[in-house]
């Protein structure tokens, strides 16, 4: 088993920017403002042959019992009891705080390995600033700069050093890759609800007020043997509305976090309808390709009226995702879970499915004869064979001569033909058209 390092500390002492160094990553969000990172964010580690977890918590502040600042205490300590040793972070630029004195206290009653890092220290490993952070009665400071880099070696050596390493603990690990769902969706639509739901445990921050969740945060889950890792993205605001510059860090973690997976659930919420927010997003989700499946939570709460309402909305604002399954549920309730499950499943194998040659060249064929590309001018297009180009999303590269000319209406009937053969689900499909050279438009 990897140990796992928790990093903690109050507000904006550099505890992500520790967290990217450590994993050698940008997964958590940095910049220069007090709470940025709330939910817990789990990264891997490596330092020689040793691996290890890592971490990275939102600002500690163990005596606060109101708010979002209580649900992030809560995290943190979640993150402190699962971890193996802890990383308490200070800055020695701010000095030693109140609040450092009350995580102290609580880091003393868990019973883990705590080693204290004084951070912003560049130049300053020497500096008699030092001495005052013995106070907190946890051993030795180790001065670094996650900035810079300075001192992380150490640290982290100094965290894992009880731990032994076995060097045959990857033996057994299943070679194939989980799946990477994203839940994504507008703010407030119950998404860190929903994977709390299947974790069974409150694993993000579910706190009722939009923008909960600022960055995309991703937890390992396995269900019935297959591997998943959960995605939970920030709620995606109108750019109209992206104000603060934290807004905007966590737009790019969650477009990044939709491009980036395999499956991307799209939830919408029953009691708002579909809204130009989410038909913006279900728009960047076609664009990148992804499998996608339609999930309305809230069902539960909404009548007949709104719910046909809802219905011929999804219809015809999210006309162009007519090939994702669109599935009814209510996160809070545990209602109607179990077939976006297999509504997962069925895309992710859709989106990776082999085609061969052969066939897909077999069913262009049958396609013309059944009805033939619509002239342009003298020519008409002459499609030739097919072979697949690619996965998630699947594309079929067609060769011939002035496929320029085959008009959007004609490969939507070839996409129908091939989704019917190999019974795709909740996958984009790419049709290219790649035309011959002519050797006779060469001249003299």
């Amino acid at each position: 088993m990897k140990p796992v390092v928790a990093i903690v500390g109050r507000p904006n002492v550099g505890k992500s920017t520790l967290f990217n160094r450590m994993t050698k990553s940008r997964d958590a969000i940095v910049a220069d403002f007090a709470g940025l990172t709330r939910d817990r964010h789990y990264g891997d580690g490596r330092i020689g042959d040793r691996e290890f977890i890592v971490v990275d918590t939102g600002g500690f502040e163990p005596t606060c019992d109101t708010g979002i600042v209580k649900e992030m205490a809560k995290q943190t300590r979640q993150a402190v009891a699962e971890a193996d040793a802890v990383i308490f972070v200070v800055d020695i630029r701010g000095g030693l705080s109140a609040q450092d004195h009350d995580i102290a206290r609580y880091l003393r009653t868990v019973g883990k390995t705590v080693v204290l890092a004084a951070n912003k220290a560049e130049g300053m490993v020497e500096s008699p600033l030092l001495g005052e952070f013995y106070e907190l009665g946890m051993g030795e400071p180790h001065p670094i700069s996650s900035a810079h880099g300075q001192g992380i070696r150490s640290l982290t050596e100094a965290a894992l050093a009880s731990f032994a390493f076995d060097e045959d603990d990857d033996a057994d690990v299943d070679e194939a890759s989980p799946i990477r769902l994203a839940v994504a969706g507008r703010p407030n639509v119950g998404k860190s609800t929903l994977i709390n739901t299947w974790l069974g445990e409150e694993r993000l921050v579910a706190f009722d007020m939009p923008g909960t969740t600022r960055d995309a945060i991703t937890v390992p889950f396995e269900r019935n043997g297959q591997k998943f890792e959960l995605i939970d993205t920030a709620g995606l605001r109108r750019k109209g509305k992206v104000f603060e510059a934290i807004e905007k860090f966590s737009v790019v973690k969650t477009l990044q976090a939709i491009a980036d997976a395999n499956v991307v659930l799209l939830l919408l919420d029953a009691t708002q309808g579909v809204t130009d927010q989410d038909a913006h997003i279900a728009g960047y989700i076609l664009e990148s390709g992804r499998a996608v499946v339609i999930a309305v939570n809230k069902w539960d709460a909404v009548d007949d009226y709104q719910r046909q309402l809802l219905q011929r909305s999804i219809e015809q604002r999210l006309a162009f995702l007519k090939f994702a399954p669109v599935l009814n549920i209510s996160a809070i309730k545990r209602q109607g879970l179990g077939p976006v499950w297999k509504a997962i499943a069925d895309a992710h194998a859709s989106a990776t499915r082999k085609m061969s040659t052969p066939v897909l060249t077999r069913l262009l064929l049958d396609a013309i004869e059944h009805q033939a590309p619509q002239r342009a001018g003298m020519f008409r297009p002459k499609l030739r064979y097919a072979h697949q180009g690619g996965m998630n999303p699947p594309i079929v590269v067609v060769h011939g001569n002035s496929l320029e000319h085959v008009t959007a209406a004609y490969k939507r009937f070839l996409e129908g033909r091939i989704r019917d053969h190999f019974k795709l689900t909740g996958t984009p499909l790419r049709i290219e058209m790649r035309s011959g050279k002519n050797p006779f438009d060469a001249k003299g």
